[in-house]
């Protein structure tokens, strides 16, 4: 098994402070301490032996709770750090152009020397996505099949088959529904095209004396690409997709029948398409770890980080608590650490009790990656760091790999 640590990263202060200082995300200060924890714990997680540090992609969150997203930050815990990996969990793919996004993420790779990886998202919170994608026709994902769902849905695949051939050794061209390549397409003026024809990619240049196909440099570090995974599965056709393509799917689905189904459905597709896996191999999940002398102390650690108040006032309003409804279930999902914790989602006791419950999802699903989901900036920074050090040194040893 092998341990992700993610970070919102989050401007620390308690529910209080935040309202005291709202905006906090205006609050430089904020920032910078932000910033130090950041590259304090990304340190710690090295030393640990951890295989990657990770953050999501949100903007505008003038409440301080996700401040993940630029490649910047990654290249500053890389910076920081010796061998761990850094990237998101992922990038929302229809809100970038995918050429861009293609180049930002070869830099990164190359300037790490191969210490990244490449999550991918749809996208959900509407502040900042259409914002950024207002001059294309679509909106946030709703997961309900619905039309808007369905075009969200083109455009991430879309933008993840244009970056799959941007990272290719070759020039290429696309017409799709939403991205042309070159641009006008099938064919664009290059005033330096004898320069290009003696020294660039071969195939860009037509006879014509046109711009045919366009070549992103530089290319990724790692061959093909970095490691991709898929951000936060809850869908079976979700993880269909990702076992054809390859990708890992971090899976959020934790109630155990449920989660085993998906774990299984990966398994058959990838072996349908000539992958041939052990069952939770090239998949993840995504857990909350808390620690105490005992469950109760370590529920009262839940209830006051991310699992708790950030669940219930932020992310729950997203629909996030539906992922805890039991099969046949009806109603209003309750948005407790209690059903978080009977759902598997949020392990919680003295470090016996944790390693207990990641052998039984390791004896459930076997999962490959294990992304914890710290409390950085939701409780203070003693705390948090105590609990990655336990987790390092408590939790990790009985799970080679």
């Amino acid at each position: 098994m092998k341990f992700i640590y993610f970070m919102l990263p989050a401007l620390p202060a308690t529910e209080s402070e935040r309202e005291a200082l709202r905006p906090i995300g205006h609050k430089t200060e904020k920032w910078q301490q932000m910033l130090t924890e950041v590259r304090e714990l990304a340190k710690m997680a090295d030393d640990y032996g951890f295989e990657a540090i990770c953050f999501p992609e949100h903007h505008l969150h003038t409440e301080g709770m996700e401040m993940g997203g630029p490649s910047s930050l990654y290249l500053d815990v890389a910076h920081h750090t010796k061998n761990i990996k850094v990237g998101p969990v992922g990038y929302v793919l229809p809100s970038h152009n995918p050429v861009k996004l293609a180049i930002d993420t070869a830099w990164l790779d190359q300037m790490t020397q191969g210490r990244t990886v490449v999550g991918m998202a749809r996208g959900y919170q509407e502040r900042w996505f259409n914002a950024m994608t207002q001059l294309l026709p679509v909106q946030t994902a709703t997961s309900d099949a619905s039309e808007r769902d369905k075009l969200n849905r083109e455009l991430f695949e879309e933008v993840y088959r244009i970056l799959k051939l941007a990272w290719k050794d070759e020039p290429f061209n696309y017409d799709g529904k939403f991205y042309k390549f070159p641009f006008p397409y099938p064919a664009s003026p290059w005033k330096a095209g004898d320069y290009t024809r003696r020294f660039g990619a071969d195939g860009e240049m037509g006879e014509d004396g046109l711009l045919h196909n366009i070549s992103v440099v530089p290319k990724p570090y790692q061959k093909p690409h970095p490691k991709l995974f898929q951000a936060f599965s809850m869908s079976e056709n979700t993880i269909r997709w990702t076992a054809r393509e390859g990708i890992s799917p971090v899976i959020l689905t934790s109630i155990p029948e449920d989660y085993r189904k998906m774990v299984e459905a990966y398994q058959d597709e990838a072996g349908q398409h000539g992958r041939d896996l052990a069952l939770g191999e090239d998949t993840g999940v995504l857990r909350s770890v808390h620690f105490g002398r005992n469950k109760d102390e370590a529920m009262r650690q839940a209830q006051r980080g991310v699992s708790g108040t950030g669940w219930r006032e932020f992310w729950g309003h997203h629909g996030f608590y539906e992922v805890f409804r039991r099969a046949g279930e009806t109603g209003d999902v309750p948005q407790t650490i209690e059903r978080m914790e009977e759902s598997h989602y949020l392990y919680a006791g003295e470090p016996n009790a944790v390693a207990d419950k990641i052998h039984e999802l390791a004896d459930n699903g076997n999962p490959e990656y294990f992304v914890w989901w710290s409390d950085q900036g939701m409780l203070p920074f003693n705390e948090v760091r105590r609990n990655l050090q336990l987790f390092g040194e408590k939790i990790m040893p009985q799970f080679p790999g």
